[in-house]
């Protein structure tokens, strides 16, 4: 799953990356959680990439309330094509998340140790996301997203069985293209290759949603509790 993430990269580079037409202003983002507000990348008028704006967590546009957003923060990449809450974004709204890296926790004697897995390159990553816009009393738009997961692969598998979908550079424009049918997209949902990633065991300063700060992803050692500068370049899983 993707409970908590992070976007720290200007959106200079952002712009560079993706190729947007259109973004707003940005600040660093160290421990995004859901219903905040976090960007998302949409493809507008047909050929333009805008950066934009949407509450974390989809409202159905059927729903009576938006409150249920809270719920849907995630979507299972196997069904999404047929679940009521997704099918219609799926076939539509589809959306890139970007992301520099996310959250994972494993349970200890001690309390919920954090993890940051985040590109071993340390390129922003984009997660396939779709997009909803609902409309409340008195004409309230209010415009979600949701983040698709899919099987976690060998690496993130001993924290937990599910994982953000990662989209590769060559899928981001068939991913957008509202024309591309969901069964087309099917290859794009696989676990991504184990290699790519690295995951460091980091402070427990991020497990409180109110810290949103660069001591977030500092990486700790895990026997003293204590930051570790040299644990940035670990390889591999720093379980305890």
């Amino acid at each position: 799953m993707c409970g908590r993430y992070a976007l720290m990269s200007s959106v200079e580079l952002l712009v560079e990356l993706f190729g947007l037409t259109d973004a707003p202003t940005l600040v660093p983002r160290y421990n995004i959680a859901p219903t905040q507000l976090a960007p998302v990348i949409r493809l507008v008028g047909g050929d333009r990439r805008n950066l934009d704006m949407l509450k974390w967590g989809l409202i159905p546009s059927w729903a009576t309330e938006p409150g249920i957003g809270g719920r849907l923060i995630n979507a299972r990449s196997e069904t999404a094509a047929t679940k009521p809450s997704f099918r219609d974004a799926m076939r539509h709204r589809r959306c890139l998340v970007p992301a520099d890296g996310f959250y994972e926790w494993k349970k200890t004697e001690t309390g919920k140790q954090p993890y940051w897995i985040h590109a071993r390159d340390g390129r922003p990553q984009v997660m396939a996301g779709l997009w909803e816009k609902w409309w409340g009393r008195d004409s309230e738009a209010i415009e979600s997203f949701t983040i698709l997961t899919t099987e976690s692969n060998d690496l993130l598998r001993p924290l937990h069985d599910r994982m953000p979908v990662f989209l590769s550079d060559d899928d981001l424009d068939h991913w957008l293209d509202p024309a591309a049918e969901p069964a087309s997209l099917a290859a794009m949902l696989e676990p991504p290759d184990a290699a790519l990633l690295e995951v460091t065991a980091v402070s427990r300063h991020v497990n409180n949603a109110k810290h949103d700060d660069p001591a977030c992803v500092e990486p700790v050692d895990l026997a003293t509790g204590e930051v570790n500068d040299d644990a940035a370049d670990d390889q591999g899983l720093l379980f305890e």
